[in-house]
């Protein structure tokens, strides 16, 4: 039997992510559901009629669900889960304004997963996404590690990004880390950052440097300024694909996601971001780098903040 994934909710980030998964061709099938009518069964079928071309034989299917769990039935068994469903940012807003009117949509899908693909790996990418990533966990009552959340890869990938831009250096040269949370209290690493083995610091100001982190740190709020009427899909969704690709192949692949943390870092008791070793049952372990004092005092800090934002959702 191949593999399935699902990804729920059809929008722009979820359609997207069906078509790089399906892309992929290592799923049997990829499923995408939506409560619009109609709309993930046209995105399907315009994938599908795709493979001819991009030469995948990967099936996709579309399926609507409703308010009280129907259509669910069709992610039974799916071996991955990618939960994408909720409100995207409008300009002005904060990931954490989204808090309320998420959480009831992310209880529901959470609740349906349970139900009929228990044995799935979750990758949560609605925001705010720390919260989230903690309110899946509390809604299916699965083991803590096989529900992560993704933002570290993106956060990592737009770093990466600005600094090979503003080296003139290709993007394969540069390795960059960020640990911490989704948004404000996110901690880059500059001291594990490099470009073909160099330490960035030795080829970049301090001030630059800082520079970067803080674009990165805003990465997505640069980009929902810039479309006005939705936020970012293309560099999000190839994350969350990786994540569900290297959790499909067992591959053990080291990446910087949100996950459940004991002790690690001096941090406990909260999902956090962190680097972590991915496989067929989703976080197989946290993967700890040295760190600077000050860059382990503000992965405590966002710890921290992360954890009282948390402990909201219990109510949510």
């Amino acid at each position: 039997m191949g593999k399935k994934v699902t990804v729920v909710g059809a929008g722009f980030y979820g359609s997207t992510t069906a078509q790089r998964l399906a892309e992929y061709d290592i799923f049997e099938t990829v499923v995408l559901t939506d409560i619009i009518e109609g709309k993930p069964q046209g995105i399907a079928l315009d994938l599908g009629q795709s493979r001819a071309i991009e030469g995948f034989e990967t099936k996709i299917v579309g399926v609507s669900t409703g308010p009280n769990g129907e259509g669910y039935e069709a992610i039974a068994d799916s071996d991955v889960v990618v939960i994408t469903a909720g409100l995207p940012r409008k300009p002005g807003m904060s990931r954490m304004d989204l808090l309320g009117v998420n959480a009831k949509i992310v209880r529901q899908v959470s609740q349906n997963i349970a139900k009929y693909a228990p044995d799935a790996v979750i990758i949560v990418v609605s925001n705010p996404l720390d919260e989230m990533t903690a309110l899946t966990q509390i809604a299916t009552g699965f083991p803590k590690q096989r529900v992560i959340g993704q933002a570290g890869v993106l956060d990592t990938a737009r770093f990466t990004t600005f600094v090979a831009d503003a080296l003139g250096v290709p993007v394969r040269s540069v390795k960059t880390m960020t640990l911490g949370s989704h948004g404000e209290t996110m901690v880059p690493v500059p001291s594990q950052c490099t470009v073909d083995g160099k330490p960035l610091a030795e080829l970049m100001s301090a001030e630059k440097i800082d520079e970067l982190v803080t674009r990165t740190r805003n990465g997505g709020a640069e980009i929902v300024g810039l479309l006005k009427t939705g936020s970012a899909y293309y560099a999000p969704s190839a994350a969350a694909a990786r994540m569900a690709k290297a959790v499909a192949e067992d591959a053990g692949e080291v990446m910087p996601v949100c996950t459940w943390v004991s002790g690690e870092y001096g941090c406990s008791g909260v999902y956090l971001g962190v680097q972590a070793e991915i496989g067929a049952e989703g976080v197989r372990r946290v993967v700890e780098t040295p760190l600077t004092a000050a860059e382990s005092a503000a992965l405590r800090e966002a710890a921290e903040a992360v954890r009282s934002k948390q402990a909201d959702v219990f109510d949510l």
